[in-house]
């Protein structure tokens, strides 16, 4: 399966870093948090870094505005439907997280990837708050995700090898070095 089109929700520091990587390699990303004033908040960040590339000149003015062009903003997860992958990089608390993962899998398509930006929940129990526990996973960014190059990819018991293939694709397309764990 390929990722082209990436849906994040949570636009804070994690999760504007995973839009900003995500949008830099062309994929299309769908940004999201509980209000739009935060989405777009998440949104200017990323502006902001790309501005301060540009200035570096370790970006050329185009590509900054191309890789922002390719990232929309949302409100919660309605807007998850026709993603190929949907990121959840929201607040590191379990019942937080167990509701946000309900309502996506009320509004994803039957076919995307749920991976989870945890640290320290089990990616097993999040996958039970969801009806595919075999194409969810846990994609462990680290801070600042434009910057840091390692990513964690946590297989939940039930993970299938095509998430995981799939998912081990997308970080390498996203220039991230690859340990995996259970």
């Amino acid at each position: 399966m390929s990722i082209e089109r990436v849906f994040v929700i949570g636009a804070g520091l994690m999760g504007h870093g995973i839009a900003q990587v995500s949008a830099a390699v062309g994929k299309s990303v769908t940004l999201s948090d509980r209000t739009p004033e935060l989405a777009e908040k998440g949104k200017a960040r990323i502006a902001g870094n790309l501005a301060r590339q540009v200035e570096k000149g370790k970006l050329e003015q185009g590509a900054a505005e191309a890789i922002l062009a390719r990232i929309a903003t949302s409100v919660g997860a309605d807007a998850a439907a026709g993603h190929d992958i949907v990121i959840e990089a929201v607040f590191e608390d379990e019942a937080i997280k167990r509701e946000t993962w309900g309502r996506l899998t009320a509004a994803a398509d039957a076919s995307a990837i749920f991976a989870s930006n945890t640290s320290s929940i089990s990616i097993t129990s999040l996958a039970t708050a969801t009806d595919r526990p075999a194409k969810f996973i846990g994609l462990h960014f680290f801070s600042p995700v434009p910057v840091m190059r390692l990513i964690e990819i946590i297989r939940g018991l039930e993970t299938d090898d095509a998430t995981a293939a799939a998912c081990r694709a997308f970080a390498m397309e996203l220039g991230k070095t690859v340990i995996e764990s259970r």
